[in-house]
């Protein structure tokens, strides 16, 4: 069976570069119940040492310090993923649609108005284009 050019396209992209495992890895930690139960254990942390701070204030401040490094790392490594998840999604879309366009160029012969149908997917998703 032939090699399609999106077959080949995955076979070259199929390594992931050392910060795209760190956030895979991390996204399945993150996903889970035990790293809500760990962060319910920080702020039920943070609030029982509040007798050990010298003021409200710095004690205030810790949590919402810990609370926006948080949120800014967490927002990183997700949206990562999410446009990971996206164009992974795209490369499925362009291989179902590559695969209806060779189905339907292989049936021209038999339907001459398919090859303006052919054409028109071809560029609609941008096969030609892509590789």
């Amino acid at each position: 069976m032939e090699r399609t050019d999106a077959a080949e396209s995955r076979e070259k992209n199929d390594g992931l570069d050392p910060f795209e495992k760190f956030v895979e890895v991390s996204t399945k930690l993150i996903s889970r119940p035990p790293f809500f139960a760990l962060m319910v254990a920080v702020v039920v942390l943070w609030a029982a040492s509040y007798p050990l701070w010298k003021s409200t204030t710095k004690w205030e401040l810790a949590i919402h310090t810990f609370g926006g490094v948080l949120s800014l790392l967490l927002l990183v490594l997700l949206e990562n993923a999410g446009r990971r998840h996206n164009e992974a999604m795209q490369e499925k879309l362009n291989v179902i649609a590559e695969a209806l366009a060779a189905l339907m160029e292989s049936r021209v012969s038999e339907d001459p108005d398919l090859r303006e149908a052919v054409d028109d997917l071809r560029e609609a998703v941008g096969l030609e284009e892509r590789h």
